[in-house]
């Protein structure tokens, strides 16, 4: 296998294990599958084949998605820095909150809306609210 096909085949294999990480975690926050494909950008059968035990092959994600995800896996990052327990980790994004920014919408819809702009600010305010706890 040449060089270039062998880094295409890692590249893919490790973009599914992003995508399977992202899904276990947006599952525990309750997020219905059509909210995870939303907030991911990834289509329903992307979605199955992710959750398959053994999925048959591996994905090629595009950047947009790549970014999704990683943005998912740093909001439950700052989300264990600034938590102890595990109903607050996985409970906080689907819980109504009253700032400002979220007016009574729960951080998980903020992020469903699908655009990169609302997850960015969901992070973004997550993040803050961890202040220098890295």
């Amino acid at each position: 296998m040449p060089t270039s096909a062998l880094a295409l085949n890692l590249n893919k294999e490790h973009s599914l294990a992003g995508l399977r990480a992202a899904l276990r975690i947006l599952e525990k926050w309750q997020a219905s599958s059509e909210q995870a494909c939303q907030i991911l950008r990834i289509s329903r059968s992307t979605y199955t084949r992710a959750r398959q035990a053994e999925p048959t092959r591996a994905m090629a994600l595009d950047l947009d998605q790549l970014e999704r995800i990683s943005f998912v896996l740093n909001i439950h990052a700052a989300l264990r820095v600034i938590f102890d327990n595990p109903e607050n980790v996985y409970g906080f994004p689907s819980l109504e909150n009253h700032n400002p920014f979220f007016n009574g919408r729960s951080p998980l819809a903020i992020m469903a809306q699908g655009d990169m702009v609302s997850l960015y600010e969901v992070f973004r305010r997550i993040d803050a609210l961890r202040g220098a706890q890295w």
